[in-house]
Formats: C-alpha cells, sequence, structure tokens
C-alpha cells in the first residue's frame, strides 16, 4: 500500500529559516543494496548502501539529507553503510569563504587565463593525473607543516590577524605567480631571480597622510624591487643626444623599460585580470601596487602609501591620467570566456559533448552511452525549483538543480552539475571537452564553484558552503578534495563537522571512525547532535560503479545507471506501487528535526 505523506509542522520549522517550495518531499524505501565496488575493486558485493527513490524533494529536506551523509544520482538517494561498507564515504566540504588556493590550483588559474590570451604553450607537457596527486600531497604536508610553525610561533596573536596574515601571504602568492608568468612570456629576463613579493597592511597612522585613501587596505613595493634588480643585471643604455635614459636597458638587444611604475601596471593589469580578488580593486599607483576595497570605490589612486616616504606629494597634477585609465589600456583576451548557470534540462549541445567526455575519458563504448541513462544520471532531478525571491534568502538563479555552462568563443567546452540549496552549492558532475585536457577544467570549475558561492552570498547569506560529494580516504582518486582547504568532514555517527586535518591521522589507521570523538568546527552550523537514546541507522546503504572521481576527469559522483550487480536496481520502473512505500521525508531525518521515531523503525516496514 502506498503512502503520500506530507512534511509535518515540526519538520518544516525546525531547522529555522526555510524556503518556500509550494510542495512536498515524497520518497520511496527501495530497501538495502550490496554490489561491487568501483573504487577498491575487491570482486565481491562488498559496496552496502542504502537507497530511496525520489519522486521530489525540497531543498530545505535535501539540504538537511546532505547534512545526515546522503546524496543524489538523478532521482537516486541514496547513503552508504559506513560500518559495513568496503569503502567509508565521507561527505566532504569547505566553507567558500575561508578557501585559500594551493600552488598548484594558483596555477590552473594563470593557464586558463594564458590561454584566453593566447599565449599559453598547448604543446607544453601537463603534469599527469597521478603526478599532481603526488605534487598536491607534497603540498598539502608541506602546507600543514608551515601552519603548524606560524601556529606555534604566533600563540599570543588573536585569530584576525592570524588571518590577515594569511590572506596577506595570499596576495604576495599571486603577485609572484604574475611575476613568473611575466618571465615565461618573455616580458622579464629568464636568467635573473627576482625578488619575492611581499604585502604590507596599509595602517590608519599612513591613511592620513593621503588624502582619499580611505579605501586602502594594502601595498607592495615589489615593482621598485624588480626594477633594481633588472638594472643591476643587465647593461645600462649607452648616452644619446638627451644622456642616459635611467629607466631604459639593453636585453639582447632590445631596450627593456625599467619604470617601476610600468612594470606595477603590468603587474595590476595581470593580477585583475586573474578575476581571483573578490572584494577587492589593484591598482598601480606611482610604481606600488595598491589593493583597494570595493565597497566605496577609491576615486583616487595616483598617491601612494609610500609617496611620503619617497618625496612625492600624494596631490599630484590632474595632467596624470588615472590608474584605472591606464589599466583599461592592457590587451584585451583572443578568446571570450562565459559561464552559464541554467536550470537542469536536457540539451542535445551539452548530450553531444557528454558522450564525447565518456567514450575519450571513460572508454565507453557508444553502444554504453545512451540519451536515456544521460537524462536519468545527469538531467532528471527531484528537487523542487525554488524562485527568486527578491528578498535576500534566494540567490538570482534561484534553489535547485542546475547545468553550469563554460563557453569559450561561443563553443561549449565544459558542463558543470551542480544543485544549489539554502546552504551549499552541492557539486555532482562535470564533463569537458577532451580536445582541453591540458587546462585541468575540474580543478578550474572547482575554483569558479566556489568563487560562485562566495559572490551569492550577498543575495543570499545563509549560502556559505561548497560540498565536494563523497571523500574515501583509502581511494587515491578522492584524495585531490581534500586539497581544497580548509575541508571539513562529516561524522557518520553525530553527523557533526570535523576538520580534515584533525580526520586524516585517524583514518590513516582505519577506514571507519566516529571522527566527533576527536573534535569538531568551532562554528558547527549543521551539527545535529542525535538524540541520546537514538541508534545507529541500522543495514542501510548504497551501490555503485564510479565512473571517474579523479579531480582532472570531473567532480564526479557514482553514477547508478547499468552499473548495479542487483536485479532490482534504482534504474528499473518495473516495481509497481503496491510492491514500494512512500516515506514521509520528515522521518528519514531520523530524529534530525525532533522526531522520536527512529531511522530503523521508518525505514522497516
Amino acid at each position: 500500500m502506498a503512502r503520500n505523506i506530507k512534511n509535518n509542522e515540526a519538520s518544516s520549522s525546525a531547522s529555522g529559516s526555510r524556503s518556500s517550495t509550494g510542495g512536498e518531499s515524497v520518497v520511496v524505501d527501495v530497501s538495502k543494496r550490496r554490489s561491487s565496488c568501483g573504487y577498491c575493486k575487491s570482486g565481491g558485493r562488498t559496496c552496502v548502501s542504502h537507497g530511496l527513490w525520489a519522486h521530489s524533494i525540497t531543498v530545505d529536506d535535501y539540504q538537511d539529507l546532505l547534512d545526515r551523509g546522503w546524496r543524489r544520482s538523478g532521482c537516486f538517494v541514496y547513503k552508504p553503510e559506513m560500518e559495513k561498507t568496503c569503502c567509508p564515504s565521507y561527505t566532504i566540504r569547505l566553507k567558500a569563504g575561508d578557501f585559500v588556493p594551493s600552488k598548484e590550483q594558483l596555477r590552473v588559474s594563470r593557464r586558463m587565463q594564458r590561454f584566453l590570451d593566447g599565449t599559453l604553450d598547448e604543446k607544453r607537457p601537463v603534469l599527469t593525473a597521478d603526478q599532481n596527486t603526488a605534487k598536491a600531497s607534497c603540498s598539502l604536508h608541506s602546507t600543514e607543516a608551515s601552519r603548524s610553525m606560524t601556529k606555534a610561533s604566533s600563540a599570543g596573536n588573536s585569530k584576525e590577524n592570524d588571518k590577515e596574515e594569511q590572506y596577506m601571504q595570499f596576495l604576495s602568492d599571486h603577485i609572484d605567480n604574475v611575476v613568473n608568468a611575466c618571465t615565461l612570456g618573455g616580458e622579464f629576463p629568464s636568467d635573473i631571480q627576482l625578488p619575492k613579493a611581499s604585502v604590507k597592511k596599509v595602517t590608519q597612522a599612513k591613511k592620513k597622510l593621503i588624502e582619499r585613501s580611505e579605501d586602502l587596505l594594502y601595498t607592495s613595493n615589489i615593482s621598485f624591487q624588480i626594477a633594481a634588480t633588472l638594472r643591476r643585471s643587465i647593461p645600462v643604455e649607452k648616452d644619446n643626444e638627451l644622456g642616459p635614459s635611467k629607466n631604459s636597458q639593453y636585453q639582447n638587444g632590445s631596450t627593456v623599460d625599467l619604470s617601476p611604475k610600468t612594470i606595477a601596471e603590468k603587474l595590476a593589469c595581470s593580477l585583475n585580470q586573474l578575476g581571483e580578488f573578490c572584494g577587492l580593486s589593484i591598482r598601480a599607483c606611482n610604481g606600488h601596487l595598491n589593493f583597494y576595497s570595493v565597497t566605496r570605490q577609491a576615486s583616487f589612486c595616483e598617491g601612494s602609501v609610500m609617496d611620503n616616504a619617497i618625496g612625492q606629494s600624494p596631490n599630484v597634477s590632474g595632467s596624470k591620467r588615472s590608474c584605472t585609465e591606464k589599466n583599461r589600456e592592457c590587451p584585451q583576451p583572443r578568446r571570450k570566456l562565459e559561464i552559464r548557470m541554467k536550470k537542469s534540462s536536457f540539451d542535445p549541445e551539452e548530450y553531444d559533448l557528454y558522450r564525447r567526455y565518456q567514450i575519450k575519458i571513460h572508454k565507453d563504448s557508444p553502444d554504453q552511452v545512451m540519451e536515456s541513462s544521460y537524462r536519468t544520471f545527469l538531467v532528471d532531478t527531484p528537487l523542487i525549483f525554488v524562485p527568486p525571491s527578491g528578498d535576500g534568502t534566494v540567490p538570482l538563479c534561484g534553489f535547485g538543480s542546475f547545468h553550469q555552462q563554460y563557453v569559450i568563443d561561443g563553443r561549449l567546452v565544459a558542463v558543470g552539475v551542480v544543485d544549489i540549496l539554502p546552504r551549499c552549492l552541492s557539486s555532482k558532475y562535470l564533463f569537458w571537452d577532451p580536445d582541453l585536457a591540458f587546462l585541468s577544467l575540474g580543478k578550474y570549475s572547482a575554483l569558479q564553484e566556489i568563487g560562485w558561492v562566495k559572490e551569492n552570498q550577498v543575495h543570499c547569506p545563509s549560502l556559505q558552503y561548497y560540498y565536494l560529494g563523497y571523500y574515501i580516504h583509502s581511494c587515491s582518486k578522492m584524495r585531490y578534495k581534500a586539497g581544497y582547504r580548509p575541508a571539513e568532514l562529516l561524522c557518520p555517527l553525530r553527523y557533526r563537522w570535523v576538520p580534515f586535518d584533525i580526520a586524516r591521522p585517524l583514518l590513516d589507521k582505519k577506514p571507519y571512525v566516529v571522527l566527533s570523538n576527536f573534535g569538531t568546527t568551532q562554528n558547527n552550523e549543521s551539527q545535529h547532535q542525535l538524540p541520546e537514546n537514538s541508534e545507529r541507522h541500522p543495514d542501510l546503504d548504497q551501490d555503485w560503479n564510479d565512473i571517474g572521481s579523479d579531480e582532472d576527469v570531473g567532480m564526479a559522483e557514482p553514477a547508478f545507471d547499468g552499473c548495479s550487480d542487483d536485479d532490482s536496481g534504482p534504474e528499473t520502473n518495473d516495481l509497481t506501487s503496491d510492491e514500494l512505500k512512500d516515506v514521509d521525508i520528515s522521518n528519514v531525518l531520523m530524529g534530525l528535526k525532533g522526531s522520536r521515531l527512529r531511522f530503523k523503525e521508518l525505514l522497516i516496514h
């Protein structure tokens, strides 16, 4: 006998502000499943899960399901039986506002920018996935050691100061990366070791010395250091009728402009093109790189914080062009990249790209990549769309399932399948043009999705997190997900978020760990402590074959289509309504909203 039960009042109000959807969540229990594992390739039916077939789910309910360790593949919602499955899968996320990109991730952004500018050597070899993984692992250990040293040396400092120091280092690293890119592009000599950048905070005392500098936050004098280094290393230009040129010198027979102003303008132009600095405007001002807050655009930028130190007045002549005008002279990219967010729907162009991707990257045979399976896996969704509200509770695109298209000069090159929910963007899958493998579009799209969350917090303050799906510590292809720092893993027992740095040594010892026994995040917005009399959820969970989870193979979630060893998989529609029982989604959340019923009692009929 089928049941269709609407969410009760407790379900609708327990998690605070709820999105008005005008719909209800209705799921069907398809019970426990066992299958072969696509991760460890054990050969036996060692992958254990429980599944629900979803007719409809509100975005609030699906957000809560994510925070209980569930995921969806099309309309199938599943959860690993963590204590029994061969490869325990932990939900992983990061807070977008705290994200600090690694050097490898910054390289991906620079590579894309060079490709758009037309300066990328596409024949230059790119690290393989294994090499990237090994390099990322070394980077993670190095970063951890560095942070440990920093923490030990600054134990008395406030957390706010530590954060600002990290951000200034982040800006310095970006400048160094741009300098290296200029060197590779031949704009600076490649045989000279150039100095490293240092970004300094502009104090209130120094701001008082400069007119209209209230928006000036940070500054760097790297252009003067580079100019001085080049002058010492490159022969001075011969005298002409006007005398020796102070800022022009010879390199391989050609003249090099060593003016700090010219260098600063070049660096500012490149930094702004990266688009990595949300909330900051970067300007070249009298040879200095200045970082301004864009909350109130500074209308005056000729005066640098260091002008008084070098004997210049901040009130320069109006005959000089503004820094903004100079920056407009930067060469425009040769290629145009557009990123479009559209509601999940079938698109023939997307399907053609998906076919090419699956056949070329995953070695699927053409007859395996059917339109019906594509629709079931990546187009069909049970999430009830919530349109933008205009009241600061819903982003401009709304809540629901979306396809984020990456289009270069009118050509579709990648599609990210994502769910946008009240507290997060959940990344499901990415497929891309195999001809552009050298661009590492898996990494690039993840960076863009993190950036999207940060940008849309203005329209929806509750939207703060980026969910990367499942993390399996024993699977080397999953390790890249922890490289998006600072990552958190969901405790499989208490459903609290635990910093990855705490979880990693525990998972090195054994695959299943009650992570919250060892620590949780300080601001655990989504932690939902189970009632003391609650039991762990019983023999429930999933089955799948991984179709590709390496970062350069896309932000993949397991596809259930045609990969189950069970005959009664969720991809079949042979079950009648009399054989299935509709389950109230609020009960599935297992005490999350105060229900006294236990998960085991709810799913065993």
